[in-house]
């Protein structure tokens, strides 16, 4: 509806899409991570991305993670349409390895993990080591935490080509084995893994990904699985190191849970760890060196009530620091994909850069890390 003021027709003001948010470098001099804020009051996230999933989707192949600051974001219900809005929906949490609460029967939105926050999490790329991954992974900054409590993100094509080539060759070559238990008085119970009591479907499952259950006494269950260290990305073919070798790895665990663990479990009921996939162990120097990238690599930003961080998953680590006080992150992803479909088997080719494009028998020793 338009007025007049002395006698000239007033027009609502209406600004074109692309003048409704400004786009700038998280950090300066940086080009992983970009942030997304709006130019005026009261622009609806979800509203506003849903007419412009191309361009973001352009800009978060380019940049690896979008921080989203300064849109109305109340609550988790508006979160899942910001989710919706950005990808195809949010996906149920399966075949998990971390202990989260889902907010709302209805949604696919999940606290992140439920984890003591006196510790922190290593990075790693969500769901790496599952035979069926996201590919966008979103956070929701509802409560802030009062110190601390980053999600600190690290850049993977940094990663990738920093790795010794030498160490990218032989993980091409071998890929990587996962041994995991379920429920033997630490970590998460096979149940809740799965999301089912049926040892039937469990199974079923298994065997439609690759997996290989072995069920022990007293309704206990062990897998192993073998998986790749490296894949191209969908969008472009680069490759990159995508895995969670070093993550489920009993040595990156604080050494007195890693003592812990060792001192009450056998080796063959430790709850995940990873071996070539061969099955032969992983070097300790192997593993250090592989550490030493992720902690390299990573940047980190306050968090602000109201937050949305966008993350290509496979472009994208993510941690977390100790904290004190509420904090309350949430969590959705989005964009199912088959590790087998950008599997990288194989010799590796050079490594990825910006804007480039069997089982064996192991022991079965494994821990437990906790997914941010």
């Amino acid at each position: 509806m338009t007025t007049t003021l002395g006698g000239m027709r007033r027009k609502p003001i209406r600004l074109a899409d692309d003048a409704l948010v400004r786009f700038a470098p998280l950090h300066d001099g940086q080009h992983f991570t970009l942030l997304c804020q709006p130019t005026t009051a009261g622009v609806s996230l979800s509203s506003w991305a849903a007419g412009q999933r191309e361009l973001l989707e352009a800009k978060l192949l380019e940049h690896g993670a979008i921080l989203f600051r300064g849109f109305a974001v109340e609550d988790a219900a508006e979160f899942d349409r910001c989710t919706s809005a950005l990808s195809g929906g949010a996906l149920e949490y399966r075949f998990r390895a971390s202990p989260r609460t889902q907010v709302n029967p209805g949604l696919n939105i999940y606290t992140s993990t439920d984890y003591p926050q006196d510790q922190k999490i290593f990075p790693h790329n969500e769901h790496s080591y599952s035979p069926v991954f996201p590919l966008k992974l979103f956070f929701w900054c509802d409560i802030a935490p009062e110190w601390r409590g980053e999600t600190p993100i690290g850049d993977s094509r940094a990663i990738t080509r920093e790795i010794d080539p030498a160490i990218r060759e032989r993980f091409a070559r071998k890929g990587i084995m996962y041994v995991r238990n379920y429920g033997d008085g630490f970590g998460l119970p096979w149940q809740t893994v799965f999301q089912t009591e049926d040892r039937a479907q469990v199974e079923a499952y298994c065997a439609s990904v690759g997996i290989r259950p072995e069920w022990k006494a007293n309704n206990r269950l062990r897998t192993r699985q073998v998986g790749p260290a490296l894949v191209r990305h969908p969008r472009n073919g680069e490759v990159l190191w995508f895995n969670h070798a070093t993550f489920f790895h009993i040595s990156t665990l604080p050494p007195s849970v890693r003592d812990t663990l060792s001192a009450d479990f056998a080796d063959a009921d430790l709850p995940q760890n990873t071996f070539y996939g061969d099955g032969s162990p992983i070097e300790p120097e192997v593993l250090e060196h592989l550490r030493g990238l992720y902690r390299k690599h990573m940047i980190e930003f306050p968090w602000q009530r109201g937050d949305v961080l966008l993350l290509d998953n496979m472009l994208a680590v993510h941690a977390r620091n100790e904290y004190s006080g509420p904090r309350r992150i949430l969590v959705s992803m989005a964009e199912a994909l088959n590790s087998s479909d950008v599997a990288l088997n194989g010799l590796l080719p050079s490594p990825a850069g910006r804007g480039a494009g069997g089982e064996g028998n192991a022991p079965s020793s494994a821990t437990d890390q906790q997914p941010e």
